[in-house]
C-alpha cells in the first residue's frame, strides 16, 4: 500500500475504526427531513464524526471548504425513487474532479443479484482502476435499493466478498441480527455498518452499533438515525463512544442521557 492510501486511510479510520456521517440521501431522493439544509444539519456533528460521506454538488453548495474534516465523495448516480430501477447507476464523478475537490475518499453502490448487477461491478472496477493509481480509497456499498429483505447474512457476505475482490478498500454494507460475524469474516477488508431504516428508539441504534462492532465491524456509516434524532449531537456522541472507545450499549445509553440534560440546560 503506498504512502498516499495508508495516509488517507489514517485520515479516515483513525485506529482502524470509523464514524462515517452520510449526507448524500439526496442524490436520488431529493430533499430529506433534516437535510433541507445539510451544511446547517451537519456543521454542530463534524467534532464527533470521522468524515462525511456527501456528492460534489452538496460539498459545493452546502460545506465549508475550510474544513479539516475528510471527505467521502459519492460517485455513483443518475437515479431516483421516482424511476424504474435505483440499481441503474452510473459513475456520475470524473478522477479529475476527485482529486480537484480533494476527496480523501470515494464511494460507490453495488447491487448483486439486481438486473444491473454487471453494470454496477463494472463501475465499481472501472473507478477503482482510476484511484489506485493516486492513492484514493474506494468505499463499495452494497445498496439493495427497495429490496429490503435481502438484509441477511448469506447475500451480504457474498455481496461484500465480491466488492472486495474488485479492489474496494472499505465495503459498507447492513448489519443483520444473525450471523453478521460471518459477513465480517468472510470479506478481507474493513467492513462498515450502514443505518439502514430510521430506528424506532434511540436505544435500539445503540444495541445494533454495539453488536456489530463486537462482532468484528471497523465502524459505521450512519445519517438518518443521528441527524433525524431529536438530539443528533448527543445521538452522535454515543456512537463515537461505542465506535471508538468500545463503551458499552449502557455506558453509551448514560452519554446520550446525560448530553441531551446538558443541551436541554442551555
Amino acid at each position: 500500500m503506498n504512502w498516499g492510501m495508508k495516509n488517507r486511510l489514517n485520515q479516515l479510520m483513525p485506529g482502524g475504526r470509523c464514524f462515517f456521517m452520510p449526507i448524500d440521501h439526496g442524490y436520488f431522493q431529493g430533499p430529506t427531513r433534516s437535510l433541507e439544509r445539510p451544511g446547517e444539519t451537519v456543521k454542530p456533528l463534524l467534532p464527533h464524526v470521522d468524515a462525511i460521506f456527501c456528492t460534489r454538488g452538496v460539498l459545493r453548495a452546502a460545506l465549508d471548504p475550510l474544513t479539516a474534516k475528510p471527505i467521502v465523495l459519492r460517485v455513483s448516480g443518475c437515479t431516483s425513487m421516482v424511476g424504474e430501477d435505483l440499481a441503474n447507476e452510473e459513475l456520475t464523478t470524473s478522477i479529475t474532479e476527485i482529486i480537484r475537490v480533494n476527496a480523501a475518499a470515494v464511494g460507490i453502490s453495488v447491487f448483486i443479484g439486481s438486473h444491473y448487477e454487471r453494470q454496477s461491478l463494472q463501475n465499481l472496477a472501472t473507478i477503482v482502476n482510476q484511484c489506485e493509481d493516486y492513492g484514493i480509497p474506494v468505499m463499495a456499498v452494497t445498496a439493495v435499493g427497495r429490496e429490503l429483505e435481502k438484509r441477511e447474512a448469506r447475500y451480504l457476505s457474498l455481496c461484500c466478498r465480491i466488492a472486495a475482490e474488485l479492489g474496494a478498500r472499505v465495503v459498507k454494507t447492513y448489519w443483520c441480527e444473525e450471523h453478521f460475524e460471518k459477513v465480517v469474516n468472510g470479506c478481507p477488508v474493513p467492513v462498515i455498518m450502514a443505518g439502514g431504516p430510521k430506528c424506532e428508539t434511540e436505544l435500539e441504534v445503540l444495541e445494533f452499533v454495539h453488536d456489530g462492532i463486537s462482532k468484528g465491524a471497523a465502524g459505521i456509516n450512519l445519517g438518518r438515525n443521528v441527524w433525524q434524532s431529536p438530539h443528533p449531537v448527543a445521538m452522535a456522541k454515543a456512537l463515537r463512544a461505542v465506535v471508538h472507545d468500545q463503551a458499552t450499549v449502557a455506558q453509551a445509553h448514560e452519554i446520550l442521557k446525560s448530553t441531551k440534560g446538558k443541551k436541554q440546560a442551555a
